[in-house]
């Protein structure tokens, strides 16, 4: 399925943003930087032009940290692999609020408005992880019909899948692959855009609960759940 331009309404959240640029629950932020962000968040979807691509395949089998998908696709994970053999099938996926905001973020830079780029760079980060909830959800939908579940999303990058299975994980969307360009490192462009999988099984299965942070030493990791 692909999807472009879709009139995705953003909420975005405003405490989280703060957070981002530096500001901690006890840190309270200048009046102008809390009008700029409300400010921000309200006209987002004026900024932004949210579309997405899925594909649902199943899971052929898994072998050690090797999974074998639908079409001959292989990602190669310990923790990914320990998700999806518990899995059906897998839900495969990218999306992107498109290159505007980053623009419009580089201007305000280049101009010296440090502050103003800043904020509006942590209104997009958070806008594309809204996009990601809204693809999830739908995904969600989609297969509840068919009495299965969804895990939590994973992307390359994360843990012990490298970010080299971008090509992978590209190529498994058939082509369907909306505007977003690879690049030789393997990172996306435009910036703010989320690929990655959703494991789908039985409700039987204990894939919502599946969460590998728990078992992980790593206390310091900044993708920690």
């Amino acid at each position: 399925m692909t999807t472009i331009g879709e009139q995705i309404l953003i909420n975005i959240d405003e405490k989280q943003v703060l957070r981002d640029v530096g500001y901690c629950a006890t840190c309270k932020p200048p009046a102008r930087v809390t009008a700029l962000a409300r400010d921000y968040a309200a006209n987002v979807n004026q900024l932004i032009n949210p579309a997405f691509s899925y594909v649902i395949k199943d899971i052929d089998f898994v072998i050690n940290s090797s999974v074998f998908i639908e079409g001959g696709a292989i990602f190669q994970s310990q923790v990914i692999s320990e998700l999806l053999k518990k899995c059906e099938k897998v839900a495969v996926f990218a999306l992107t609020i498109d290159g505007y905001l980053e623009d419009t973020v580089a201007q305000l830079a280049e101009d010296g408005l440090i502050v103003q780029a800043r904020l509006l760079d942590a209104i997009g980060s958070n806008a594309v992880e809204r996009v990601a909830d809204y693809v999830q959800y739908i995904i969600k939908q989609r297969v509840s019909t068919q009495g299965l579940q969804i895990s939590r999303r994973f992307s390359p990058g994360y843990c012990d899948w490298e970010v080299n299975q971008q090509q992978t994980l590209f190529r498994t969307l058939n082509g369907s692959i909306i505007s977003i360009q690879l690049t030789e490192e393997n990172l996306m462009i435009p910036r703010k855009s989320i690929s990655g999988i959703i494991g789908i099984g039985t409700l039987a299965s204990e894939i919502v609960s599946y969460n590998p942070c728990l078992s992980c030493q790593k206390h310091d990791c900044v993708g920690r759940r």
